[in-house]
């Protein structure tokens, strides 16, 4: 099929590529010309602005986003409308929230424009591995871009998951979990590296990584991260997060869920960036006004 991307970095580019070495052609957009052209190299066919893709595409027109979620995603599928009619698509790809996502696509609606959110995992090893695409929109709108969606997936890695905005929904969740397993390696290989028998992290976790039930692909990267570097000393600990955490935690408030494990994942996220806590401070403090415990001078 014919499909265009929207934004060429990291995770858009490598789209643009696995595409193309799946036979299908594709016309791509960046703000930046120096990322077209070096795509345009590769097979890509160059856009040079949102109108010019548009008229580089038949209809059914399919333009897939990949920007940062909020004001450039606005921004974009704004201008990006106005060069569509009725019965194109328009994809995204980013992270961003399902409200957002239904509220776009029923304004999308008025002109016949058919939405798809595409909740998208996969990061810089989609290229090789394929993506995994968990798909919100109607049954036509799916229809139409599913062959870019088997080229980008391995093999069973994308499925229509529900109406506008499942989509987005599902990876939100998925993130959430995402949270919560990072956070449980961490504090296990914390306690391996601070007890009495300091044993070799990498190798703990190839380990673990055959055969054990907590096996994963997370595992095996935290195997390349300590080979890398054995104490990870050239890496900060400061944690950040795109927001899929946070409107977990809010979904689990306003479905009544309990999810203590992935609400503290995220607020172990916010005390990564405090240099110094200030409710440790307190916490410090207190233990020495009722217990006299002792107390680490600042």
């Amino acid at each position: 099929m014919k499909i265009a991307i929207v934004g060429l970095g990291r995770m858009g580019g490598n789209m643009v590529r696995r595409l193309l070495r799946g036979g299908h052609e594709v016309v791509a957009y960046d703000r930046d010309p120096q990322a077209v052209e070096a795509l345009a190299k590769e097979g890509a066919i160059p856009a040079s602005s949102l109108a010019d893709l548009a008229s580089k595409l038949e209809g059914p027109k399919v333009a897939w986003m990949m920007v940062p979620a909020g004001a450039p995603t606005e921004m974009l599928l704004t201008e990006l409308a106005g060069h569509f009619g009725a019965g194109d698509v328009i994809v995204d790809g980013a992270n961003s929230h399902w409200k957002d996502s239904v509220r776009r696509a029923k304004q999308l609606e008025s002109k016949g424009i058919l939405w798809v959110d595409a909740g998208t995992s996969g990061g810089v090893w989609g290229l090789d591995n394929g993506y995994c695409l968990m798909v919100g929109g109607t049954p036509e709108a799916f229809a139409i871009v599913e062959p870019a969606l088997a080229t980008l997936a391995p093999p069973d890695g994308y499925a229509h998951v529900g109406p506008a905005g499942a989509g987005h929904y599902v990876k939100m969740i998925h993130n959430g979990i995402e949270y919560g397993m990072l956070q449980a390696y961490a504090e296990g290989f914390e306690l391996l590296k601070t007890s009495p028998f300091k044993p070799d992290l990498g190798a703990v976790s190839k380990l673990w990584g055959r055969g054990s039930v907590v096996r994963s692909w997370l595992l095996e990267l935290a195997s390349r991260a300590f080979e890398a570097d054995p104490s990870l000393e050239t890496i900060k600990g400061y944690v950040d997060d795109s927001g899929t955490g946070r409107w977990t935690v809010e979904a689990s408030v306003e479905q009544s869920v309990p999810a203590p494990v992935l609400t503290l994942a995220l607020q172990a996220r916010f005390r990564s960036r405090q240099d110094d806590s200030f409710s440790a401070k307190v916490i410090a403090a207190l233990r020495n006004q009722f217990g006299g415990h002792a107390v680490k001078k600042g």
